[in-house]
């Protein structure tokens, strides 16, 4: 079998698709994308499949290592999310080559089920609990936050409270038996993380997420040692070698996104030395139903596995897109709170190209949005 071609698809609200074609007519699909850098994505796409046209799709780890380091120049996001996307889709044509879910390849499941949560907005937090009260009666057994939009670096009494106050509205309203995850976006600094945790230590979140960026990465032991609250980092982490370091510092949750950190042949191995580490996984995936299906494979796969995100109920989406481009989008109907098992071969989906084709005919251009502070400066989105 060799590979023959492919194409990419910028479709709504901010993905890029992939679709690799043999010549036995196997197609397999992919998501590389970095949230509003498609374009480069897309460039680094074209680049990288320049060697693989023409070859065998089924030797995966031979593809992987040539393409992550077969430049002199390697890494980062916009590189190693295009490799994340390829090689996604080359483990569904090996998948659909052997008439198995890709999870069957990566040694069969160790679960029957996998646990997703979902966001919850509100403007204040009255509307956060509504929100969260809806998504919990639609059958989710967790929920994520973010605790606020801009801040200081170190944040006053008054921002403070507020934001504790949102957790606390939501922990009274929704009892303990609804987990509750905290996102922090890295909008404070390490002395404003540390501050705030006491005031949330009382309210048991099941973690609390990027609590610095990943420049700070090296600070986040100062963090974890002051907390007893479960600490999550790695979506903005793009290799085992960025995790190398994060993994000592006493963090709880990995959560490296298979459509940024290399693909399924990366998180994969990304998730065995977290284990070795006592860290359990959550895969990030604020992102399309390509990515959600590799994930899923990861999740059935690993041992240490925690929580899956998804983005229904985003709110950047909709709330639809993600199944719009599903043929049957029963495969990720959730059951109190869980998917079963995805038995289809490849990544478990099969894809509605007529709907992608569609979307394509107008791609997306988004970016991210730029928030300031009060004085005009800079804010961390």
């Amino acid at each position: 079998m060799k590979i023959v071609g492919y194409e990419t698809f910028l479709v709504a609200p901010r993905w890029q698709f992939l679709r690799i074609d043999t010549d036995e007519g196997i197609s397999g699909w992919g998501e590389p994308i970095v949230e509003g850098r498609a374009e480069a994505v897309q460039g680094a796409v074209a680049a990288l499949m320049e060697q693989l046209v023409g070859a065998d799709p089924l030797r995966i780890e031979e593809h992987w290592q040539v393409m992550a380091k077969g430049g002199f120049y390697r890494g980062g996001a916009v590189l190693s999310s295009a490799l994340a996307g390829i090689d996604q889709a080359l483990w569904d044509i090996k998948g659909r080559h052997h008439g198995v879910p890709v999870h069957e390849l990566l040694g069969g499941p160790v679960r029957d089920r996998v646990r997703m949560y979902t966001w919850a907005h509100g403007v204040d937090n009255a509307a956060l609990v509504d929100d969260a009260q809806a998504k919990v009666a639609c059958g989710f057994t967790a929920v994520k936050i973010n605790v606020s939009e801009a801040l200081p670096p170190i944040p006053g009494a008054a921002d403070l409270r507020r934001m504790a106050s949102r957790v606390e509205a939501l922990r009274t309203a929704l009892g303990d038996d609804v987990d509750i995850a905290l996102d922090f976006h890295g909008r404070l600094s390490t002395a404003g993380t540390r501050q705030l945790l006491p005031l949330l230590e009382p309210l048991l979140p099941l973690f609390v997420e990027e609590p610095v960026t990943p420049e700070y990465s090296r600070d986040l032991r100062q963090i974890t040692e002051s907390t007893s609250i479960p600490i999550a980092t790695g979506e903005r982490l793009f290799s085992r070698w960025d995790f190398r370091d994060v993994l000592t510092t006493g963090i709880a949750v990995a959560q490296p996104d298979i459509s940024h950190a290399g693909g399924i042949s990366e998180v994969r191995r990304i998730a065995a030395m977290a284990e070795a580490y006592d860290v359990a996984v959550a895969p990030h995936c604020p992102l399309g139903p390509i990515t959600l299906a590799a994930s899923l494979q990861i999740d059935f796969a690993i041992p240490n596995f925690l929580i899956q995100e998804q983005s229904l109920g985003i709110e950047y989406g909709g709330g639809n897109e993600l199944l719009d481009y599903l043929v049957d989008p029963n495969v990720f109907a959730f059951t109190n709170g869980h998917v079963e098992r995805p038995t289809g071969p490849g990544l478990g989906i099969e894809v509605n190209e007529p709907a992608v084709r569609a979307a394509a005919a107008n791609p997306h251009r988004w970016r991210s949005p730029i928030l300031r502070h009060e004085d005009g400066s800079f804010a961390e989105w």
